[in-house]
């Protein structure tokens, strides 16, 4: 491996803004060292909102993936026998690096994501929020006592780190994702290697430059960028590696769970969604739209919690569509560094085309354009925000998940029947529900078979809950204490006394 310093010319001039310069490592990390591939090859990097070239990162191959892995293995040993409270004071360090640099790593953010920047500094916030819950949640990793069946002996039940782990990110939320798994693992005692999405890969290697700061030992966080089949294969594949966690499509879940299942590795996957948002009429209309905003088009409708089947009392649903629809006219589209910008770009070529299509399709079967419908003037990987009103189950935007602006809204008249429709998926994530109705909120959310359920509100996240889903949304849990617990294996231990 060439071990090399970071060079900026080649950078998009904005990133002259930067108050810290270094933050900006055009290499991987890999052992404590910052490296390029072996073969010399890199992987370009644009901004969606202008197509200009941001940089290069380094295409690295099985070759730079292994001795990630091995230095975690090498490095486990230490990790592990660290007390955890000395665990913790690393990962603290690494959360007051993160929030001093909110600014440039939300720069950094927007630049090669093109979310807005606002929504780039919640997601340094909340990115920051997991690095902290886990270096307090990584004292709490208690043994269990159980009450002897057996005479004359002691029995003890504990959580031991799990080994090796690797973190397979997505380009949607760049940091958030990389720190919701990473320190988790690192807390739990175990080394974490990270492919990131080379749409996004700043936002790890910023990561990676601040937990070096920190003074995390080299080969406990390594950032591997390059080709997605060839890392992401090593990963799954190599026997030293004994935990994957993975973001991302159902369909590239299934392949991976059928790679580590060749050496038995525990996976947690947070995949696919296909949210339906339920809205009774006794609420406040108003209050509800501003949800449903909330809910669609948060990182511009690029996000597995988006609401993509809302579902409208018939009571109140031409109320409904009126007032969604001048909601959702009025949201600026632009670039993320632009005053007053809500929805940016969209990542890719393939998510503009798929938006069209599933328009085109809605509307050859009867749907309602009320506003939108088609791509952004702006152009490029802009899409205007889009109303797609009576949308039936025969539409393909009613079985697909859309992944960005454009809200699909249902009638109903039933809850039996909008309960069947909601659960009517492969999908099982997240679904909303709007009644003051608390007899109604309690039955409907039992029914519901996701894996949560926000009542009356669009934002549930947060590092104390467990996020994840049910049926192919997804296996395991991420956030809170459950979170930690996918690093960790059960030891019980009997002795005779």
């Amino acid at each position: 491996m060439a071990v090399l310093r970071a060079k900026h010319e080649d950078f998009e001039p904005r990133l002259s803004g930067l108050r810290d310069p270094r933050l900006l490592r055009d290499l991987a990390y890999v052992n404590g060292r910052w490296i390029a591939a072996d073969s010399g090859r890199s992987v370009a990097v644009t901004n969606p909102s202008n197509g200009q070239l941001l940089g290069y990162v380094p295409d690295l191959g099985v070759a730079e993936t292994r001795v990630a892995i091995d230095a975690a293995q090498d490095a486990f040993d230490g990790w592990r026998s660290l007390l955890p409270q000395d665990r913790a004071g690393y990962l603290r360090r690494w959360y007051d690096l993160i929030l001093e640099n909110k600014d440039d790593l939300a720069l950094i953010m927007t630049l090669e994501q093109g979310k807005p920047l606002s929504e780039s500094l919640g997601e340094i916030d909340y990115a920051a929020s997991f690095v902290e819950w886990y270096a307090e949640e990584a004292k709490r990793v208690n043994v269990e006592g159980i009450t002897p069946h057996l005479p004359d002996r002691a029995m003890t039940v504990r959580r031991e780190p799990i080994g090796v782990s690797a973190a397979v990110t997505p380009w949607n939320f760049p940091c958030a994702m990389i720190t919701r798994k990473a320190a988790a693992a690192l807390g739990a005692g175990c080394p974490m290697v990270v492919r990131p999405a080379n749409e996004t890969p700043f936002s790890a290697t910023a990561l990676a430059e601040l937990a070096e700061r920190a003074g995390i030992p080299a080969g406990v966080f390594s950032v591997v960028t390059g080709d997605a089949r060839t890392i992401v294969g090593e990963l799954c594949g190599n026997r030293l590696v004994r935990a994957v966690s993975f973001t991302g499509s159902t369909e590239v879940g299934r392949i991976l769970l059928e790679q580590g299942a060749q050496t038995v590795k525990k996976m947690s996957m947070e995949l696919g969604g296909h949210a339906p948002f339920i809205l009774y009429p006794d609420v406040d209309l108003d209050e509800a739209v501003t949800g449903a905003i909330g809910a669609k088009f948060a990182t511009t409708g690029q996000d597995c919690l988006a609401a993509n089947r809302i579902y409208v009392h018939r009571d109140v649903y031409d109320e409904f569509v009126e007032k969604f629809t001048a909601a959702t006219a009025a949201q600026k589209t632009g670039d993320g560094l632009e005053d007053g910008v809500i929805l940016g770009p969209l990542m890719h070529e393939r998510a503009v085309d798929k938006c069209v299509s599933q328009v085109a399709d809605a509307k050859a079967k009867g749907a309602r354009v009320t506003t939108g419908g088609k791509a952004h003037a702006l152009g490029g990987l802009f899409y205007e925000p889009t109303v797609l009103a009576d949308v039936t189950p025969e539409m393909s935007i009613y079985r697909e998940e859309t992944f960005g602006p454009v809200a699909a809204i249902i009638p109903f008249d039933d809850t039996d029947d909008v309960v069947a429709m909601a659960n009517d998926s492969e999908y099982g994530l997240v679904a909303y529900l709007y009644s003051n109705d608390h007899r109604r909120v309690q039955r409907v959310s039992a029914a519901l078979e996701y894996g949560m359920v926000a009542v009356n509100t669009p934002k549930i996240t947060g590092a104390p809950i467990p996020f994840g889903g049910v049926k192919q949304s997804g296996l395991g849990r991420e956030g809170s204490r459950h979170g930690l617990e996918e690093y960790t294996e059960l030891k019980y231990v009997c002795m005779a006394v």
